[in-house]
């Protein structure tokens, strides 16, 4: 879209924005539409949404650019931004269940960036419980980065109530293994797939390895609760 496009479908909801105002946001770097080969600026229905939730915040709540700027540095880590200024951004619940459905695979919570000291404050651990699943492999920062993803807040948590039943960090080592080897399952699977040339082989590839994973999950799920209930009677 171009600015008067973007223009035209914020002035219904925020009839005192104006071209100079979205440019002054760019320069603040709150949106970065990109630019053409000429130098116009191109935004995307990501950036419409941006700018509508920087306007908001202004109109709204009277948030400074400063804390608005904070808030959606935490958005495109994938938290949620503070409801009140001064409170810190929180990490969004998990998708979880009993037996995971293939949605629970679809990357959200991978896409979550949380610091160290974020990943404590949400798990509500201490660091040696981090520091020793760190040790034993069963735990590690994101590839690419010092931060941690929502999966690994979600291991943390369930070490923490293990670790409440006495079951140490060492013992989960065979989870971390068990693990490895069910997408090992996955990719062997879907690896053919993804070395097809069709358009939509990549996307059946991803959806494969989603449904095995829900599948290993599944039976993982049923052989606890089964096992669980004959030694519980």
């Amino acid at each position: 879209m171009t600015i008067g496009e973007v223009m035209a479908l914020l002035s219904p909801d925020y009839p005192d924005v104006t071209i100079s105002k979205i440019r002054f946001l760019e320069e603040q770097g709150l949106v970065e539409p990109r630019r053409t080969a000429a130098g116009y600026r191109k935004f995307s229905s990501s950036d419409v949404d941006r700018l509508r939730y920087v306007l908001s915040a202004q109109r709204d709540h009277y948030l400074p650019l400063r804390v608005i700027r904070e808030n959606l540095q935490a958005i495109d880590r994938g938290l949620e931004p503070p409801e009140h200024t001064g409170t810190a951004p929180r990490a969004p619940e998990a998708v979880t269940g009993a037996a995971p459905a293939v949605e629970r695979f679809d990357g959200r919570a991978a896409r979550l960036r949380l610091t160290r000291s974020e990943l404590l404050r949400e798990s509500g651990v201490e660091a040696e419980l981090l520091d020793a699943l760190e040790g034993f492999g069963v735990l590690a920062p994101a590839p690419g980065g010092p931060w941690y993803d929502g999966e690994a807040l979600e291991v943390l948590r369930a070490a923490a109530t293990l670790a409440a039943h006495g079951i140490e960090a060492r013992h989960l080592r065979v989870f971390r293994t068990a693990a490895d080897r069910e997408v090992a399952l996955a990719e062997q699977v879907a690896a053919p797939l993804q070395r097809q040339r069709s358009a939509d082989s990549a996307a059946r590839a991803e959806q494969v390895a989603r449904e095995i994973a829900s599948a290993c999950l599944r039976l993982h799920t049923a052989l606890v609760a089964g096992a669980l209930g004959r030694v519980t009677g």
